[in-house]
Formats: C-alpha cells, sequence, structure tokens
C-alpha cells in the first residue's frame, strides 16, 4: 500500500512538472497567470515568478495588472531576492497610488531594504538606505498597523550604525591612537547621544584621554591632564554607579597627583 502511494505520488508530482513546461512555453496568457496564482498560493514563489515574469508586459493597462504587479512583487520577497522585491514594491505602490495593497506593499518595499542591512562590521550603505526609506513610510503613514514593526526595524538599524562607530573608535583606543580616538568618541557622543553605548563610549573617550595626558611629553602633560580630569568629571557625575566605576576612580587618583605636581612646581 505504501509503495502505491509512493508512485502515485511521483506520477502526480512529473504531471505538476508536465503542465507546468506546457504553461510555461504556451502563449496563453491567461494560462499562465491562473497557473502562476495556483502555485504562488501552493508556497512554489520560484515557479510562479517565472511565470509571472512572463505576462507583465502583457497585462500593462488591463484590469487584472493590479493584482499580477502585486502577486509578482511579493514572489521576489518570498524568495529572498530582496533588491528587486523592494524595488518591484515601490513600483507597485507608485503605480497604484489607490490600491488597498499601497500601504502593505510601501512597508514591504522598506521591509526590503531592511532584509538588505548586513552585519555592523561591513559597509552600512544599505542599513543608510534602508533607515531613509523606513523614516519615508514612518512620515507617511504615522498612524500605520506596521508601525511598531517599522520602529523596531529602525531602531535595529540605527544601532547597526552606533556599533559600527563605536567599534571604530574603540580600535583606535586598541592599537593607542589616543587622539584619534578621542576625536572619534567625541563624535559619536555628539552623533548618537540617546545611545545604549553611549557609557561605554564616555567610558572609553576618558581612557583614551588619560592615557595619552599621562604617556605625553612634558609641555603637553598638563594640558591634556586638565582635559582628562573634565573627561573624569563628566562620567562620574552621570554614571556614578558605573561598572567602570573603580577604574575611573583609580584614574581620578593618578590624575589628581600628577595635577598637584605641578601645583607645588608652581
Amino acid at each position: 500500500m505504501k509503495k502505491f502511494f509512493y508512485i502515485l505520488l511521483v506520477a502526480l508530482s512529473v504531471m505538476g512538472c508536465n503542465e507546468y513546461q506546457k504553461v510555461l512555453k504556451a502563449p496563453d496568457i491567461g494560462a499562465k497567470f491562473k497557473l502562476g496564482e495556483q502555485l504562488y498560493n501552493e508556497g512554489k514563489y520560484e515557479k510562479a515568478n517565472k511565470l509571472f515574469a512572463q505576462i507583465v508586459p502583457n497585462y500593462r493597462g488591463k484590469p487584472q495588472a493590479e493584482k499580477l504587479m502585486y502577486l509578482y512583487s511579493y514572489s521576489f520577497y518570498k524568495i529572498q531576492d530582496y533588491y528587486v522585491a523592494g524595488y518591484q514594491f515601490e513600483r507597485f505602490a507608485t503605480s497604484y497610488p489607490k490600491s488597498e495593497k499601497v500601504e502593505e506593499a510601501s512597508f514591504l518595499a522598506v521591509k526590503s531594504y531592511y532584509m538588505l542591512s548586513p552585519v555592523y562590521s561591513k559597509s552600512q550603505k544599505e542599513t543608510k538606505e534602508a533607515i531613509e526609506k523606513l523614516q519615508e513610510f514612518i512620515n507617511i503613514y504615522p498612524n500605520s498597523s506596521y508601525l511598531a514593526e517599522a520602529n523596531t526595524m529602525m531602531k535595529e538599524l540605527v544601532f547597526k550604525l552606533e556599533k559600527k562607530a563605536f567599534e571604530i573608535a574603540k580600535q583606535y583606543n586598541t592599537i593607542s591612537d589616543y587622539e584619534a580616538a578621542i576625536r572619534s568618541f567625541e563624535n559619536f557622543v555628539f552623533e548618537y547621544p540617546g545611545s545604549t553605548l553611549r557609557e561605554d563610549a564616555l567610558f572609553y573617550r576618558l581612557d583614551s584621554a588619560y592615557r595619552l595626558a599621562v604617556n605625553s611629553i612634558e609641555r603637553k602633560r598638563k594640558e591634556r591632564l586638565e582635559i582628562a580630569k573634565d573627561y573624569n568629571n563628566t562620567f562620574k557625575s552621570t554614571y556614578a554607579n558605573s561598572e567602570y566605576i573603580s577604574d575611573v576612580d583609580e584614574m581620578a587618583m593618578v590624575i589628581e597627583e600628577e595635577l598637584k605636581a605641578y601645583s607645588a612646581k608652581s
């Protein structure tokens, strides 16, 4: 009995493939649309996409074009071709601004760009583009049912930029290029004032300033110690209960001792 059902399943599969190939090669655009929609509903998005691609030009200006373009755009999204999906959904929204699907299509367009965003360690060109697209969507649809998801995606994308900037600045600290580290952390704090990495950034800014000061030549040491002291005071007043506070207190002691030595000389 099991063998019989297996043979039947194979036979039906072969028949389905034969039908698909037959419709794919035939000139009947109506048959392609019908089978394409059927395959789409069955989750066979690649096959559906190939059929839709053949008939899109033939349906321009026709009543069925809106439905076809929606399914065609979504089929790209389903097969994870997000570059084309984003483009096609944007095209749909522009072509059918009064469609009941326009908001969904607009959201799926920006979500496609979001899906293209790489890990933070790589170039963030796609991330910046996705942020711009998301902000446009939020501005156009401030009461959208997709707003919560859009805001979540926005936070994730912005954090990637924060993480990228933070790690670059920290790398300068690691390789002892303290002046570059200080500048980078200053830029980070200015550009991302609400970042969850702000505490870490202020600590490593202080650490960089401290190390630069204590390792400076004599004529630059006092000025740099005073800058480090200011950074130290800023950190302690902002993050008194920080996990870094023991290191901060230790740096503060060294800075004070060094500055007292200059006072004594005066």
